[in-house]
Parts: structure tokens; C-alpha cells; sequence
């Protein structure tokens, strides 16, 4: 039911509410009822018809009202990350862009000698760089997306992706949607890309599988593969930005997140990127 519509008839009922009692009073109970007593039955059947109904008007008013306070909030966060994502875009996507345009043509001025190889070498990294920048813009702009569909959808929708590039994905999702809040499955989702990211750039894999399943009123969330696996020590090393924005993520929910080796369920014997919510009864 509409905002303004709801409002109206919060105001109108008890208008309405007396004007059908002195009818059905003066109209039909006239000769059973004393004047005293239905104008004493007045403001009593008043008070009950606005107090039962204006409760359930008031209920589905705060119920509007907070979907309008999440579609506004929803709709700041999306300006604010496309805001951010044209800065990256115009700012330093740009810039590596040239820089690895200039890094081409001072490879071919210094062709030969330990100079050149120096060059590949940064040439490479500015690669790499540009491609997490475009990474991070390409999230910035679907991110807040992620609560206007279904959450199973979203997640399918990203191991295709994967899957066209050559990385097959199973999913095994077992969390219902409600258990989450849009602000939970857009950051559970950005957890799950970067984790499939890492697979994809670090660990020379052939396959992964996403697990999630609702436990203990909280829930447990998993991306693992079959890859070559890791040091551990080195995952919480400088610049290893993709393992640091999973934790900071996490942290910033409350949730915990592990990454270890993989369990080897299903042939899976590279890492295992954990993410659990702990229910409110442990």
C-alpha cells in the first residue's frame, strides 16, 4: 500500500469509525439502545476499531518507511562507488595505462641487456596493477547490485563468469537468503570474488567449488580448489592487498575468516578461504 494512502486512512478512521456508528445506532439499534448508553458506546468502539486497525496501519507504515530508508541508503552507496570507480577510471587506470605504453617503447629503445629485462619486469607489474585497478572498478559498479537480485543468482552468476575463462566452478549453496542482510551479501560476495580471483591469478588451478550452508543461526562460507596451495606465512605479507580487503571485510562484520589447506573432499587438495558468522545462541 502506498506511503501517502496508509497516512490518510491513519487519519480518517476515527472520522469514519463514528460516522458508521450514529448510522447503524440511529438507523437500526435505536429502539435497543438508550441515548446515554450509545453515546457512552461511542468513544469506546472508537478507541477499539482506531486502536486495532491504526496498529496494522502503523506496522506497515514502518515497514515502508524502512524500505525507503534502504532503497535511499542503496542508492547513496551506488553514486558513492560510482563516484570512486570514475575517479579510479580517470585517475590511475589511466595513468598505468600510459605508463605501460612508455614502458613498451623504452623496452624497444633499450632491446638487450640486463636494462630491458628490468623493463619486462616493471611492465609486467604495471600490468598487473591495471588489471586489479579494473578489478576493483568492475566491483564498485556490480556490488550494490547484489540486493536487488536473488542471492543465489549473484553467486551463480559470477562462477559462470569464471567458468568461461576456462575455471570450472561448483556451488553448493545452501544458505537461505533471508539469513542475510544486503549489506552482508554484498560484502560475503566480495569476500567470494576476491577468493576466486586468487585462484585464478595464484594458484594454477583446474577447478574450485563455493560452499555456504546456515549453522547454528550463523553460517559458514567456503571457496576452495584443487591447486598448487600456499605459504601460509606469506599470505599475510606486504602487498598482498586481495588477502588483506578479505580479512579487513570480514572484521568489519564481525566474522571470522581462515585460510587454510584444503581438506582434500572431493579431490580439492589446494587452500581453503573460510568465512563463518557465529549465530547470537554460541
Amino acid at each position: 500500500m502506498p506511503y501517502n494512502r496508509i497516512k490518510w486512512l491513519i487519519l480518517s478512521i476515527p472520522t469514519i469509525t463514528i460516522a458508521l456508528w450514529e448510522y447503524v445506532r440511529h438507523a437500526f439499534l435505536l429502539p435497543y439502545i438508550s441515548m446515554d448508553l450509545g453515546n457512552l458506546l461511542a468513544p469506546i468502539i472508537v478507541l477499539l476499531v482506531t486502536v486495532t486497525l491504526v496498529r496494522m496501519l502503523m506496522g506497515m507504515l514502518e515497514k515502508v518507511h524502512k524500505s525507503l530508508q534502504q532503497e535511499r541508503a542503496v542508492k547513496a552507496g551506488l553514486m558513492e562507488r560510482e563516484q570512486l570507480a570514475r575517479e579510479l577510471h580517470d585517475g590511475i587506470s589511466q595513468s598505468l595505462f600510459l605508463l605501460s605504453v612508455k614502458l613498451d617503447r623504452l623496452e624497444q629503445e633499450t632491446a638487450g641487456g640486463q636494462a630491458a629485462e628490468t623493463v619486462t619486469q616493471l611492465r609486467s607489474t604495471v600490468r598487473h596493477v591495471y588489471e586489479d585497478v579494473r578489478q576493483s572498478i568492475a566491483s564498485l559498479r556490480t556490488e550494490p547490485a547484489v540486493a536487488d537480485v536473488q542471492w543465489i543468482q549473484a553467486v551463480k552468476q559470477m562462477a559462470d563468469d569464471f567458468a568461461r575463462i576456462g575455471l570450472p566452478v561448483q556451488v553448493d549453496w545452501r544458505l537461505p537468503d533471508a539469513m542475510l542482510t544486503n549489506k552482508e551479501k554484498v560484502e560475503l560476495l566480495a569476500i567470494i570474488r576476491e577468493a576466486m580471483f586468487n585462484v585464478q591469478k595464484h594458484a594454477r588451478a583446474s577447478r574450485m567449488k563455493v560452499r555456504a550452508a546456515a549453522e547454528d543461526g550463523g553460517f559458514r562460507c567456503s571457496v576452495v580448489d584443487d591447486g598448487i596451495g600456499a605459504n601460509l606465512t606469506e599470505l599475510g605479507a606486504k602487498g598482498r592487498y586481495g588477502v588483506r580487503m578479505m580479512k579487513d571485510r570480514a572484521s568489519a562484520m564481525g566474522w571470522r575468516l581462515d585460510i587454510a589447506p584444503a581438506s582434500g573432499e572431493d579431490g580439492m587438495n589446494g587452500l581453503a578461504v573460510e568465512v563463518t558468522k557465529e549465530g547470537s545462541g554460541r
